[in-house]
């Protein structure tokens, strides 16, 4: 929990309107996906890079419901295939997904920061005084993209944001809270 940060789930209050799925249940049960997904790989004894393209997780019924997958039942955790699915690995988890989100939507920064601190253990400097933060409340102005690349052209933040968003923008598919979508408010989601 510690090292994927799963602690922080305690915290993360998405936006009801906007994420009405998404309830204790859910965050509970997406934090208990992650912890007997790692114990799987690691009691199996396979590889590290098992974590990030594994073709299986451990889900029970309602967080398979949760994720639009069928043919999972009862309330223990089995392992299920992936297979057919946008999903592998922890980084498509909803655990990790919303640790690493916003309350009214998914931060391909703070995403890019999580993979390198955490999985790559190349942190980025802090950001330099005085920089401002990307809009939190309300309606972005633009695409999450477009305000990105204006914050990239601060040559203060370019050095960082060009190793952190394109980790971040590459699991734009999955939204604040884990769910895989195509489109965002009727545009097609660019995860490249």
């Amino acid at each position: 929990s510690q090292w994927l940060m799963l602690r922080k789930l305690e915290s993360f209050v998405p936006d009801k309107q906007m994420f009405p799925k998404w309830n204790d249940r859910i965050k509970e049960l997406s934090k208990l996906e992650t912890l007997n997904f790692f114990a799987g790989v690691l009691k199996a004894d396979m590889s590290v890079i098992r974590l990030l393209d594994a073709d299986f997780t451990f889900l029970n019924q309602e967080l398979a419901e949760f994720y639009g997958m069928s043919g999972v039942q009862g309330d223990d955790f089995v392992r299920v295939s992936l297979a057919g699915t946008p999903r592998s690995g922890l980084l498509t988890q909803a655990s990790v997904l919303a640790v690493t989100s916003n309350p009214t939507r998914t931060s391909p920064v703070k995403r890019g920061r999580w993979i390198l601190d955490n999985l790559l253990a190349t942190p980025p400097p802090p950001p330099p005084p005085g920089v401002p933060e990307l809009q939190e409340k309300g309606p972005l102005v633009g695409s999450m993209r477009q305000q990105l690349e204006q914050h990239r052209a601060d040559p203060n933040c370019a050095g960082c944001h060009k190793l952190m968003d394109p980790l971040g923008f590459a699991l734009e598919n999955f939204d604040a809270i884990g769910l895989y979508r195509e489109q965002e408010h009727g545009v097609p989601v660019d995860s490249s």
